[in-house]
């Protein structure tokens, strides 16, 4: 069944509209028909089923049938800290780690990052990377989109870390194998406010992380991870932490 993420303006009362794109694909694309049956959130706090009853050039409105449980989130809150990388690897990690459930992305500059930083491209790239998320998080059927930052600094990023339970520093010269341990060990802990564990994952650029880095992410807190004997790309490092974190926290292998 088809989902649409929509401000909270587009959802109110007993009445949710689309406009713009989502109209143009539910009506175009999809070629619905008044009668069909839609799901639609303002992901934050509401998700209904709708029965669509007008479709109109650029508009679609559609009648609430039932309001839906907002259940489909992880059970913990996962920030990607990704250095920014060529071409578009970012676009692929923003896309499937939002389908695994990460809750936020942080693309940051490092020592070895050679994707040369242009400000006054980083609206039209944080719309695109904001479009990629909407649209996997739909694919996904997750009850809210990831927030996307703007590019920081390393020293910012330090700072971010300190905000969460357990920020994790992924480096290939780590000699051990303590993520599960680590993981183990935060899980078992329930906040104290009682919110969802929050996890950082800090992934370095092509070049990796440099020592210095690695000794100013140990001195911020941080905790430096393996993910294994072999060498992943960028680009895979992100899904592979993620992946393992969702797993130890028991969002895989589990009936939806």
């Amino acid at each position: 069944m088809q989902r649409y993420f929509v401000p909270p303006e587009q959802l109110a009362g007993g009445l949710a509209r689309l406009i713009g794109e989502d109209a143009h694909h539910l009506a175009k694309v999809m070629r619905a028909e008044p009668g069909e049956e839609i799901i639609v959130t303002n992901g934050l706090d509401r998700e209904v089923l709708v029965r669509v009853s007008v479709i109109d050039k650029g508009l679609v409105e559609a009648q609430v049938v039932r309001e839906l449980p907002m259940d489909r989130e992880a059970a913990v809150e996962v920030w990607i800290a990704q250095s920014l990388p060529k071409g578009d690897k970012l676009e692929t990690v923003i896309q499937k780690c939002t389908e695994l459930g990460a809750d936020r992305f942080i693309p940051f500059l490092s020592k070895r990052t050679v994707v040369q930083y242009d400000e006054k491209k980083e609206a039209k790239r944080l719309e695109r990377w904001a479009k990629i998320a909407k649209e996997a998080a739909e694919q996904a059927h997750r009850n809210r989109i990831p927030a996307i930052d703007g590019p920081v600094g390393w020293k910012r990023l330090l700072e971010l870390a300190k905000e969460t339970d357990l920020a994790l520093f992924c480096y290939e010269l780590e000699s051990g194998f303590a993520l599960r341990e680590l993981l183990a060990k935060q899980l078992a802990v329930p906040s104290a406010d009682g919110r969802r564990p929050r996890i950082l994952v800090m992934v370095g650029p092509e070049g990796g992380f440099t020592e210095q880095e690695a000794a100013e992410a140990e001195a911020a807190g941080c905790r430096s991870i393996s993910l294994g004997k072999r060498i992943l790309r960028t680009e895979t490092a992100a899904m592979a932490a993620l992946t393992c974190i969702m797993y130890e926290s028991g969002e895989m292998g589990v009936k939806g």
